[in-house]
């Protein structure tokens, strides 16, 4: 199950069973965005035609393609559920997890837009930034088969810091580069094309979320590393589909919808509690009374899982998820149920309570151990007297044998679960040792009825976190530093020409007042002095002195080259901004800015309404001026506290 990692992603080619899933999926994902482009084209004709035996054929035709459609989709959803694949090859017997598949994508050419923007708007030779474009484009190409481990992660989230740059260098508020996204749903391979680059951003962290449910299925929880490994995955896969939730709206997808990513929240916190359940009855040595209490209230704890259940169920989702996710949900709700009742039983029948152990603290923990509190007999009688405990644990193995049947009956109704042995021998194995101890507590002298247990009170010894991504896990440099600091050299900021001016020493001084860094800003001339005679102006961007570029110098290194001119002076290249005030002083606020793009024109694939518009939330950095950083990079903005590296020459 292992892939081969290169340098980066993993080998496309290499055939494992994951791969080859993969490549099943993609395949899948072709078939059903061909035979919707079918029906789209066949109900346009029904619509136009006014010819009756046109609209006959035209019927039939698209009934055809409906059936292809649902087949195809019916083969997905199987896909989807194969959950085998990504479980542990541990020899341990562990119900199994529920994994998400990764979303595909297809391939995008940046070469021709990007190359244009970097002419149009930079006013520099595209192609001379081939190598970075090349770079970029194998960087996409490689996360679209990430490596299931913490390098596959790192490569993720490699991309999507890259997208940042890219969304600053390339994508201003109100103009597209008419290059089309191309993403397939998760679960049903319906396709979403939009021109927004927060689609792209969107698209990629959720496939970290899938990544990381991939990695938390695939531990081996039969120690507790594994199961804290598990544990940690699964609260990060949350942590990405909360984070999803909360900064998107009008997702063009089902799978990045609000309802379908509180589902996946509540689905992997729920799987958190499974695998701290499994870390206490690891740990739990201790045979104590209340020992075995606290285990039947974690597996009443994880027994919530009936919430999961609910949001599946709603209008959105409902005809969205897999059955045999529901299923699977609706057997773990049950087989825990069970858990809690078994274990209460084996609490209360095991063990032969003294007078010492009946001790306040015991009674006070018994008292708040069910939901209801029986009339007769009293707690006291319960745990004094031997017979009492006994009926009462009888009773909760009653109810245990119960919900591991219905556990059993709902598993048998889903064909994709009843193929998964592992599951099968979990029911099988616990519904036994359940009926194996009811039968040994069944006494043939016993002509009471057998009481009706009451439910546990649910208690976890860990709370699950849902963990926000960390976008700082992977320091990246911009691949288009070239360009410039993004503080002046971004999409938001428009200068106009690159001006040359020469420079020639007076009486001692240049002229000119320097300010920041990279790149130095004119903050001052002198009336009447070399620098304006020569064309300089206040508010100019040194680019260059002398044919050396200048962009991301500093403030000492500029000094520096405009000393070492001497007498025969210096050649200066500089731009002016446009505005700068409202533009690059709103490229600095940006800077700090996640997702920084409020709003995308959805002027791209054809059929798609402005209602399937992804928008981003704007987060301000209200600190204004300084040193922002972001991603591992140090950018000294044009505004703020400067006035240390203020010179004038």
């Amino acid at each position: 199950l292992t892939s081969v990692c290169l340098g980066y992603g993993c080998d496309p080619c290499c055939q494992t069973q994951r791969s080859k899933l993969q490549h099943r999926r993609a395949r899948i994902n072709q078939q059903i965005n061909k035979e919707m482009r079918m029906r789209a084209g066949a109900e346009n004709l029904f619509r136009a035609t006014t010819n009756n035996k046109v609209k006959e054929t035209v019927a039939l035709e698209l009934s055809f393609v409906n059936s292809n459609l649902q087949l195809l989709k019916e083969e997905l959803e199987e896909l989807n559920s194969n959950m085998e694949v990504y479980q542990t090859e541990s020899e341990s017997i562990n119900v199994p997890m529920i994994p998400l598949g990764l979303k595909e994508t297809k391939d995008v050419d940046l070469t021709v837009p990007l190359k244009d923007f970097i002419c149009e708007h930079y006013g520099e030779d595209g192609s001379l930034f081939e190598k970075e474009i090349k770079e970029f484009m194998e960087l996409r190409q490689a996360m679209r088969t990430p490596s299931r481990n913490q390098a596959g992660l790192e490569l993720l989230v490699e991309y999507y810091n890259q997208l940042y740059y890219l969304d600053q260098r390339f994508f201003p508020p109100h103009r597209n580069l008419g290059v089309h996204f191309h993403w397939y749903d998760s679960l049903t391979g319906v396709p979403s094309c939009q021109r927004a680059l927060a689609f792209e951003k969107g698209s990629v962290l959720f496939n970290v979320a899938a990544l990381y449910t991939q990695i938390g299925a695939r531990q081996d929880r039969s120690a507790t590393a594994g199961i804290d490994r598990a544990i940690d995955a699964f609260q990060r896969a949350a942590g990405a589909f909360h984070y999803l939730k909360e900064n998107f709206s009008n997702a063009p997808s089902l799978d990045m919808s609000g309802p379908s990513l509180c589902m996946l929240v509540r689905l992997m916190i729920a799987q958190v509690q499974e695998c701290v359940f499994e870390r206490v009855t690891l740990t739990t040595q201790d045979t104590h009374f209340t020992s075995q209490l606290q285990v039947a209230q974690e597996a009443a704890r994880v027994r919530g899982r009936v919430l999961v259940l609910q949001t599946m169920t709603q209008p959105m989702v409902k005809d969205y998820v897999p059955f045999s996710w529901a299923s699977m949900v609706q057997v773990k709700a049950e087989h825990f149920r069970a858990l809690s009742h078994y274990y209460a039983a084996v609490a209360l029948c095991n063990h032969t309570l003294q007078d010492e152990d009946c001790d306040e603290e015991t009674e006070k923990f018994f008292l708040q151990f069910h939901v209801t509190t029986p009339a007769k007999p009293t707690l006291s009688q319960v745990l004094r007297e031997p017979e009492e405990r006994r009926k009462l644990g009888k009773a909760h193995l009653r109810r245990a044998v119960i919900r591991h049947e219905e556990a059993m009956r709902v598993h048998s109704m889903c064909k994709i679960l009843r193929k998964m042995d592992i599951l099968q021998e979990v029911l099988s194995f616990t519904h036994k040792r359940s009926l194996d101890k009811y039968s040994e507590m069944d006494q043939e002298d016993d002509f009471d009825e057998t009481a009706e247990a009451p439910e546990i009170h649910s208690q976890s010894h860990q709370k699950p976190d849902i963990i926000t991504p960390n976008f700082f896990m992977v320091s990246v440099t911009d691949i288009f530093q070239r360009l410039g600091p993004l503080s002046v050299f971004c999409a938001r900021a428009r200068w106009g020409p690159v001006r040359v001016v020469c420079l020639q020493r007076g009486e001692g001084c240049l002229g000119l007042t320097l300010r920041g860094d990279s790149p130095v800003l004119v903050a001052g001339v002198v009336p009447g002095g070399c620098a304006e005679e020569a064309g300089l102006r206040e508010g100019d961007y040194i680019v260059a002195v002398d044919g050396e570029d200048c962009k991301w110098a500093k403030h000492g290194e500029v000094v520096h080259l405009l000393k070492s001119g001497g007498d025969r002076g210096v050649e200066l290249s500089v731009i002016t901004l446009h505005t700068h005030d409202a533009q690059v002083g709103a490229v600095s606020r940006s800077l700090s800015i996640p997702l920084c793009v409020c709003v995308y024109d959805m002027g791209g694939a054809k059929g798609q309404s402005s209602a399937s518009l992804l928008n981003w939330n704007r987060k301000k950095n209200r600190d204004g001026g300084g040193v922002t950083k972001r991603l591992g990079s140090t950018f000294s903005l044009p505004f703020g506290n400067l006035r240390d590296s203020e010179s004038m020459y």
